[in-house]
């Protein structure tokens, strides 16, 4: 949530000319209504509902980058999905960067009370062991350029013989 998972995967999707997706965007598009719309009507369980069809669409393709919402993780069919069917890279930052990073973002309804600080401390402490599973490649992105973790995800690539 805010580790830059958009702004990397669009550069990274750029470099292997692939196709940039996002599973948030996939399901705002496929339903009509903006996350926060669909958490208001039928609360996280639904949104997790959604997000599980949306991950398992999606890791069945070929050739993309894909970027998911930070709980998808939460859901062990998408590790399982996400692990088994790609390259997975976790992108992590200290909390107080993604307190920084998310601070007038709206879009967020997790984020949407008077301690956002305690929230994210709350959902790293929780999920970050998740991500950790799941990672081929974990990737500190504090004061470093979206260059910089691309090359690094790319040299990975390489040495793996994935591209």
């Amino acid at each position: 949530m805010g580790a830059g998972k958009s702004t990397v995967g669009r550069f990274l999707a750029d470099k292997l000319h692939y196709q940039f997706l996002d599973s948030d965007h996939v399901i705002e598009d496929k339903t009509g209504a903006t996350i926060p719309m669909i958490f208001d009507i039928e609360g996280e369980s639904g949104f997790r509902a959604r997000e599980k069809v949306a991950i398992d669409d999606l890791t069945q393709r070929s050739e993309i980058v894909l970027a998911t919402g930070g709980g998808a993780i939460l859901n062990p069919e998408n590790r399982k999905n996400l692990r088994s069917r790609g390259f997975v890279v976790y992108l992590k930052s200290s909390v107080d960067a993604l307190v920084q990073r998310t601070r007038h973002d709206r879009n967020r309804p997790l984020l949407q009370t008077e301690n956002p600080e305690q929230v994210l401390r709350k959902l790293i402490e929780e999920r970050g062991p998740l991500y950790e599973e799941v990672a081929d490649l974990v990737i500190q992105t504090e004061q470093v350029s979206v260059h910089r973790v691309v090359k690094q995800i790319l040299d990975k690539l390489a040495e793996q013989k994935i591209i």
